[in-house]
């Protein structure tokens, strides 16, 4: 890549070197283009004065936080990297102001926000000057979203107050072993709960991208992260007033894949890995999946068909049979809603057996919850094509973007089944197990595509080989697609 770093010096760098961990500006010189970083306020100072910090000993230079822009693959991006070796990366006023002045500017330019975390959280000799930072970077974060994309990449402590800056973003990354989220640490939770915790079980990257769902993904190190990062920002547009990006195809938009013919397995009960479905369908087999140990019951993430970007959504069979429950529920509502405030397509494979059953999804609020991906679905404005494999019951099959909340283009397999329930239950309930030959019966007239095609619910039955041609086609047509929903200051999604 060609890039020169700058070389780590005295006890602290010494440190962040032995825990295998990068300074703040070799992360941005890393994360951005070569020469094209430009610093903002290099030369700001904190202002406090109290407990000896007017001591010219304690006065850095830009503070604790390195900020500015650059460009990532040529595309314009605002950054701030939080320096641990100056007062642990804590947050005073002079460090929010700058924070702040490069998530105005991006606001106003329309370009994304990255912020690279490493911080102790709030420098409590400034007291309340400090928590009245914390609240103006939390109002920035919440009038840029869906205005440009904020992306937080946590590459070390991020406690306290200070975590609710990166829930806020559109995605939370973190580094394996040296990153953690976490409201109070262990010895807070020790003494409240008496609970013994290690950070690593209590806020580290296994627990917020497999337990909790508060970040999206993990990195082995620094490196892999920010050139992970770079691979990632180049599926999202600017601004929302960009069109989805579009790059070079050398994958032809017509490839029929003709493994697909035979994926889905003849036994309905049988599973299969709908990763091998996406795989084949989008451009280069070139997948950056979001989220994946978290609810893998559902797939999400982007890809490219034809060169533009798409985010697919996609029910797992091999996990709970594809069963939507709560936390896939909020997974896959947070993530179509991004791509709505973002005008990015959105392809979305259908093989849901309905709603997972039982006392700990109903006390849950799995009510409350799966609305929110009906919700998601329903109003959204950009291209929406679905594609049915195989099982689409009951209410799940509506709220898995359905024709009847505005889907685009429908379209179903020929293994696909559309219907209230499987087959067994339902000749249970209609029949009462006094026809032998219900079942058959009941699989020959519901257990196919053909109820939904004749009713206009789906627009075809494709063959499975054809996909990708068909989506790509659809996109283009779909690329001048305007659509608009009633007047209204902001709609009540159920939270």
């Amino acid at each position: 890549m060609g890039l020169t770093l700058v070389t780590a010096s005295g006890p602290y760098c010494s440190a962040l070197l032995v825990q295998g961990k990068l300074t703040a500006r070799e992360r941005i010189l890393l994360l951005l283009d070569p020469d094209t970083f430009d610093e903002y306020d290099m030369f700001v100072e904190h202002r406090c004065s109290d407990f000896g910090m007017d001591s010219s000993k304690n006065k850095y230079p830009g503070d604790s936080v390195v900020t500015g822009r650059g460009r990532i693959n040529g595309r314009l991006a605002y950054v701030f990297s939080q320096d641990f070796t100056v007062f642990g990366g804590s947050l005073s006023g002079a460090h929010a102001q700058k924070i702040c002045k490069v998530m105005d500017q991006a606001a106003v330019v329309g370009a994304p926000v990255i912020g690279l975390n490493d911080s102790g959280g709030a420098r409590i000799q400034e007291g309340v000057e400090s928590l009245a930072g914390y609240a103006d970077i939390f109002l920035r974060n919440v009038l840029c979203s869906g205005v440009v994309p904020q992306i937080s990449l946590i590459m070390g402590p991020c406690a306290g107050g200070a975590v609710y800056s990166p829930a806020l973003t559109d995605f939370t990354f973190m580094v394996k072993d040296t990153s953690y989220l976490f409201i109070t640490g262990p010895d807070v939770v020790k003494s409240v709960t008496n609970e013994d915790v290690t950070q690593e079980q209590l806020g580290g990257a296994k627990t917020h991208t497999a337990v909790s769902g508060v970040a999206h993904r993990a990195f082995e190190n620094d490196i892999d992260a920010l050139l992970n990062l770079r691979e990632f920002f180049n599926y999202l547009p600017l601004s929302n007033r960009d069109p989805a990006p579009v790059c070079e195809c050398h994958d032809p938009s017509d490839r029929l894949a003709p493994e697909l013919d035979t994926i889905v397995p003849v036994e309905s009960t049988k599973a299969y890995d709908m990763l091998d479905i996406i795989h084949s369908v989008v451009d280069e087999r070139e997948f950056f999946e979001i989220m994946p140990s978290y609810a893998r019951n559902i797939v999400v993430g982007f890809a490219r068909m034809n060169g533009r970007t798409v985010g697919i959504v996609g029910n797992q069979p091999k996990i709970a049979s594809g069963c939507l429950d709560i936390n896939s529920s909020v997974k896959g509502a947070r993530f179509v809603r991004f791509c709505d405030a973002f005008n990015i397509p959105l392809i979305t494979f259908v093989d849901v057996p309905g709603f997972l059953p039982g006392t700990a999804q109903e006390y849950g609020g799995i009510i409350r919850h799966g609305a929110k991906l009906l919700f998601a679905f329903a109003e959204a404005t950009v291209p929406k094509i679905t594609i049915i494999t195989r099982k689409a019951y009951g209410g799940a099959y509506d709220v898995m973007s359905s024709k009847h909340l505005r889907g685009d283009a429908n379209y179903a397999w020929p293994t696909a089944e559309v219907a209230v329930m499987g087959a067994k239950g339902a000749v249970q309930i209609i029949f009462r197990g006094k026809e032998a030959d219900a079942e058959a019966e009941y699989v020959d007239k519901f257990a196919n595509p053909f109820p939904a095609a004749m009713r206009g619910f789906v627009d075809d039955i494709i063959q499975p080989s054809t996909t990708r041609m068909r989506i790509c086609h659809d996109l283009d047509v779909l690329a001048s697609k305007t659509q608009s929903s009633p007047w209204k200051k902001h709609a009540n999604i159920p939270l």
